[in-house]
């Protein structure tokens, strides 16, 4: 059976590892390869496709993109219109989301149990994938931090539906020091924030920091609340745990996560 990362660009992603890892503790001859495919392009690879594949990984900028060619969605991705997995079966395309498990395992792995306000930074499909983790670990208070408070407001669906007091802030380095949040996580691409934390003096008690963005890593952001003696989650973890779930949706079994996490410190 295939499987493939697909976005663009992808060459850094770490994807191929994680699966490669899984398939082989699992004793499974599958291979695993990252693609590069643009939005335009992505209609026609999924199509084009044959039925050894078993799934796809989407990333940056087809979790969107690939909704209308799904015959099937899970309640995430409803709730967030992003999908970032495809499993094929039985002449179908299911979509999910495992963004939003990534997002909540790694968080609790670091010692976030139970929150109940929270800061996001960006306004993309992966905002709205960690807008839900966040509900899922009790937050009802969610402050968005974004260039665009056009797009921010985008994110407003998914809080009335999930019943989160919303609220749009500037983004500015005093909305996420002044210790209301309890939790922030940045959904930016790597870059993005590095004058932001060029501008960036935290000190005292701090929120956690996710940052999803894990090459190269540490980002700067990282690096400036580290050094505060913040504590720092950072996106290799996300990315470990919304592997091992889209392991286990492609495969039907549990995901060797161990083994998994061996390959991401090697990779």
């Amino acid at each position: 059976m295939r499987a493939a990362v697909l976005g663009s660009p992808v060459a850094h992603s770490l994807s191929p590892a994680l699966h490669r890892a899984a398939y082989t503790a699992l004793g499974l001859d599958w291979t695993y390869d990252a693609v590069e495919v643009t939005s335009e392009g992505l209609e026609a690879f999924v199509t084009g496709l044959g039925p050894e594949w078993c799934g796809l990984s989407l990333t940056m900028p087809l979790k969107r993109t690939v909704l209308p060619m799904l015959t099937s969605v899970s309640e995430v991705v409803s709730l967030t219109g992003a999908a970032n997995t495809v499993v094929f079966g039985d002449g179908e395309r299911a979509g999910h989301n495992t963004d939003v498990h990534g997002i909540v395992e790694a968080l609790r792995e670091a010692g976030v149990s139970r929150i109940s306000r929270a800061a996001v930074i960006g306004a993309g499909a992966t905002a709205a994938s960690a807008l839900v983790a966040l509900h899922e670990l009790g937050a009802h208070h969610v402050r968005v931090l974004a260039r665009s408070a056009n797009r921010a407001r985008g994110l407003q669906p998914v809080a009335d539906a999930l019943g989160v007091d919303l609220r749009f802030g500037e983004l500015h380095p005093l909305e996420v020091e002044d210790r209301w949040p309890e939790v922030v996580v940045n959904t930016t691409p790597a870059g993005a924030l590095d004058g932001f934390a060029a501008e960036s003096d935290p000190s005292g008690d701090l929120p956690v920091l996710l940052d999803v963005v894990y090459a190269p890593w540490p980002t700067p952001l990282a690096s400036v609340y580290r050094a505060a003696g913040g504590a720092v989650v950072g996106g290799a973890a996300m990315l470990l745990h919304q592997a091992a779930a889209q392991v286990q949706l492609m495969t039907g079994r549990p995901a060797p996560l161990e083994p998994m996490r061996a390959a991401l410190v090697g990779a």
